[in-house]
């Protein structure tokens, strides 16, 4: 199969390529930006007049729910959405029903995933065996299985030299360790950010310092060992700084926020509504302001959707009795260019914490538009204004505070692997 996308505004930040131009596709590979090689006829020509057309959305971090959580949502359900939403990888944590720290949960993901072939799913290991937080996993096992990374997930590693030999264990195999920086302890029965809201609520308050003192530990961890770490989900300004510094001094680590943190603030919680039962909470206006200025900076590399797919039946109830989470595939993209019309990021900005910034964090040769790169594309329509509900939604869990939120700015096709998995003109 042949493709060519024809005049549509190229965006490419790994070269910081932007010009109107052709992209020519052979199979699944690009094979040119711009003039088409000699001899090229295309099977299928896309017309991205007035589009903007840029790489495929890497996300670094997506519940799929299967195996194990069925009744929530299942890997063909969520790259369906995923497709919707120009998301052409998803990266999927341990904690998974069983639990990823096997090559036999590596191999069945991946069956399932190529079975859908809408997007790739890439996995990240379990840093422990069943994220207990006791016995190391068998780390090369799963390297050799495929995964991307180990993690322990949103379970902590209760002993610092259990964690400090996982350290030593990622970093001589070579693995990045995705670390999602909260003190279980401190958090306790925490369902919202300490401070003025929850006190006025009712709520069980998580302080910040429940990530920060996570952050202080692995940073420590991270300069003895040397491993190639990666903090997911940062929600405090203080944690964003002592990572900025961290990397100012040489530490191999990168950082991604949340797409909802990006916006939210515990000062959505006067409702009660369980839609912004989040973890780690939504945080203050400051720490809301001091992420967008990471982001910018460059001190957060990405920006995640943390998909997190509920039933009905998760949400309902008292706020702290409620399941954290949100539905998020299909809202990373918008969220992400209102911060561009909000003048926080620049075009560019934005596609690159969506794309090669992510990709690079997981050692994947994706993120790119350009010549011999995998034509995994996003074409989207930035005049195209459209209303987020539970009907336009194709993820299995509707469990979103941003329904009914106006959005300018839609995807109207998505290429993986060169083949078209969604068209705008031929899905509800």
């Amino acid at each position: 199969m042949k493709t060519i996308i024809k005049n549509g505004r190229v965006i490419n930040p790994a070269t910081d390529f932007d010009a109107q131009a052709d992209v020519c596709i052979a199979d699944d590979k690009i094979i040119a930006v711009g003039k088409a090689p000699e001899g090229f006829v295309a099977d299928q020509k896309i017309d991205a007049s007035n589009q903007w057309v840029f790489p495929g959305i890497v996300d670094l971090c997506a519940r799929l729910r299967q195996p194990g959580q069925e009744h929530k949502a299942t890997i063909a359900s969520e790259v369906a959405a995923a497709s919707k939403a120009g998301i052409t990888t998803l990266c999927c944590p341990p904690d998974t029903q069983p639990v990823i720290d096997n090559p036999t949960v590596v191999e069945m993901i991946n069956h399932l995933a190529e079975e859908s072939d809408k997007a790739r799913v890439v996995t990240l290991g379990a840093l422990t065996q069943n994220l207990e937080g006791v016995q190391i996993s068998e780390m090369m096992a799963l390297k050799s299985a495929g995964v991307v990374g180990v993690s322990n997930a949103l379970k902590a590693v209760k002993s610092t030299l259990v964690m400090r030999r996982a350290m030593e264990y990622a970093s001589s195999h070579n693995l990045t360790i995705f670390l999602f920086a909260q003190d279980p302890w401190l958090k306790g029965d925490g369902s919202a950010h300490e401070g003025a809201m929850s006190t006025r609520l009712g709520l069980e308050g998580i302080p910040e310092i429940a990530e920060t003192i996570a952050v202080a530990r692995d940073l420590a961890l991270i300069e003895q060992t040397g491993v190639r770490a990666h903090f997911y989900h940062l929600s405090t300004a203080k944690a964003l700084r002592m990572i900025a510094r961290a990397k100012y001094d040489g530490l191999p680590v990168t950082a991604d926020v949340s797409a909802h943190q990006l916006h939210l603030t515990d000062m959505e919680l006067g409702e009660f509504s369980a839609m912004y039962h989040v973890q780690p909470p939504l945080r203050s206006i400051r720490d809301r302001d001091s992420l967008r200025r990471g982001v910018n900076e460059k001190n957060i590399n990405a920006i995640c959707s943390d998909h997190q797919p509920h039933d009905e039946d998760a949400k309902i109830g008292p706020f702290a009795a409620t399941e954290p989470g949100i539905s998020s595939l299909e809202s990373l993209l918008p969220l992400t260019m209102r911060l561009v019309s909000e003048n926080v990021l620049n075009l560019s900005q934005a596609i690159a914490a969506l794309t090669f910034e992510p990709a690079k964090i997981l050692g994947l040769d994706v993120g790119k538009v350009e010549s011999g790169s995998t034509a995994d594309v996003c074409v989207y329509d930035p005049k195209s204004d459209w209303t987020l509900t539970k009907d336009s939604m194709l993820s299995a869990g509707h469990n979103s505070p941003f329904l009914g939120w106006e959005f300018q700015g839609q995807v109207s096709h998505t290429l993986f692997n060169g083949k078209l998995v969604y068209s705008r003109d031929t899905v509800r």
